[in-house]
Parts: C-alpha cells; structure tokens; sequence
C-alpha cells in the first residue's frame, strides 16, 4: 500500500534521513523504531506532507505520490496522528471529528458507527471540548479523526506516550483490529518495545537517519531487535 523508495530530508543545511526505503502492507503493522532524534517523527512527516524531502519517491496502492502536500497526501488516503496529538481544544469532540471531511466526497461528510464502536468514550463525550479531555481521551479522539478520513495508510507517531496503562491496552486493541480487518497499511513509530513488539508485523530500525536493521518479525530475533534499538 505504501512504497517509500531512497528518501533524503534535510533542515537547513543538516540532513536528517540518508535513503530511507519503507514498504508498508494492507493488515500489517510496520513498526519504525529507534532511539530518540534518529529521524522517526522526520520520517512519517515526510510520508504525511508535512514537510518536503530532498529526494526518493513515494507511492500509494501503486500510485505515484512524489513531494505530496498534506493535503493531497490524505487525499491519497495517508492519515497522520502526531506526537502531541494535536486536538483543537476549544472545539468539540464532535467539532474535531469533523475536520477530517474536506479531504473526502462530499457525500461521505458523516461520522461512521465505527468510530464510536472503536471508541465509546467519544460518543459519551462529544460534545465536550477537546482540551477538557484527559490526554488518553485526546488520543483516542486524534487517531478516531485520522479514521475518520478512511485512509489506506495510518501513520501513528508515539501513541503511547503520556498515555495511562488502561488506555494503552485499549488503542493497542484497536490497532490490532484496524491490522485484521486487512484493509489499511499501519505505521507504527514507538518507544514502548512490548507494545510495539507484540503489535507489529515488520520492523525497520533506525540510526542516524539511516536503516540499519529490517525484517518480518517471524524472521527477527527479539534480543537481536532489542539490541539494536539501544545502540
């Protein structure tokens, strides 16, 4: 679904990816790991259109996607749920659901039961205003809003992070789902090693800006993945 082929990106004169390749499949997690400022969040920016790359070439469900903006990067069916989560917080719950429309046919302006099948706690909240959420409400709501889009591609960026136990166990539930049902590619950048471990399906390890480790995880030791993730 997502074919990302000898990617560079710079800030300034400092570059921060050296020819990155990344595949990513329908029903499968393909985790990016590393160690803090190996380029992680630099990478799925990229992807997302957030910020332009230097050089290398993308493609989704086969369709050339070269130096996309972000918005025609979700109009390909890329969604990007940010570190930071990124949840308007004067808006309602509702109000935020909502700003995932634009990139879609009019006619598709609604909000699927799936999403509150997903997420319940969105339906008991939605009219409540996204900055009186707990930070794992807001990430529920900001991967739901990513959903909301019917990508192929879902880049998620530290979901866990800041997140309480319980919330975790259930966002990893709902990534598990997404995985199984076959339909969408899940990019999983992640500090937690067990979650992102039991979760994913592939790995590619960063350092420096560069691959230095890939594979299923069928074929990957678990020490030998761990290891390199601490170098």
């Amino acid at each position: 679904m997502l074919d990302v082929k000898d990617l560079t990106l710079k800030y300034g004169q400092s570059q921060i990816l050296h020819g990155i390749t990344l595949t990513a499949s329908p029903g499968q997690v393909t985790a990016v790991m590393g160690t803090n400022g190996v380029g992680k969040t630099s990478l799925l920016k990229a992807i997302a259109g957030r910020h332009p790359y230097a050089t290398g070439s993308m493609a989704v469900g086969g369709a050339p996607l070269d130096h996309p903006t972000a918005f025609s990067a979700a109009r390909a069916g890329i969604a990007y749920v940010p570190q930071g989560r990124e949840v308007f917080p004067l808006m309602t719950v509702t109000e935020n659901l909502e700003t995932g429309f634009p990139c879609l046919p009019r006619d598709q302006w609604t909000i699927p039961d799936k999403i509150y099948d997903l997420f319940p706690v969105l339906k008991d909240m939605k009219d409540r205003r996204g900055g009186d959420l707990s930070g794992g409400q807001q990430q529920q709501l900001a991967i739901a809003r990513a959903l909301i889009t019917r990508p192929r591609v879902l880049l998620l960026d530290e979901p866990t992070e800041g997140i309480q136990p319980n919330i975790i166990q259930q966002i990893g539930r709902v990534i598990a789902q997404l995985r199984d049902e076959g339909e969408i590619a899940v990019v999983l950048v992640e500090q937690f090693f067990d979650f992102a471990y039991e979760l994913a399906d592939t790995f590619t390890v960063l350092n420096r800006g560069e691959v230095v480790l890939r594979g299923t995880k069928a074929d990957m030791d678990k020490a030998t993945l761990l290891k390199s993730i601490s170098i």
